[in-house]
């Protein structure tokens, strides 16, 4: 199973709905954007050797200064 796959399943088994990002968003923003009744979260997909861009951390930055979680694959960025 691909990397991304593996994470759609991931946050679909914990009850979100999960939509892809990746061909519409303007660049920087995260891959996937998941969504429960009153909680929304941003997850972006990296491979274990990749790191997010410059414009990446900006884009997760403002983020999370709206009050959105950030996570990548798994792990919610908590800076």
């Amino acid at each position: 199973m691909k990397q991304t796959e593996r994470i759609v399943k991931h946050w679909k088994d914990k009850g979100y709905f999960v939509i892809n990002l990746i061909t519409s968003t303007p660049v920087g923003l995260p891959d996937y954007i998941a969504l429960k009744p009153n909680e929304v979260i941003f997850i972006e997909s990296k491979e274990k050797r990749d790191k997010l861009s410059p414009l990446q951390i900006v884009r997760i930055e403002l983020l999370k200064k709206l009050g959105f979680k950030v996570f990548v694959n798994f792990d919610e960025i908590l800076k």
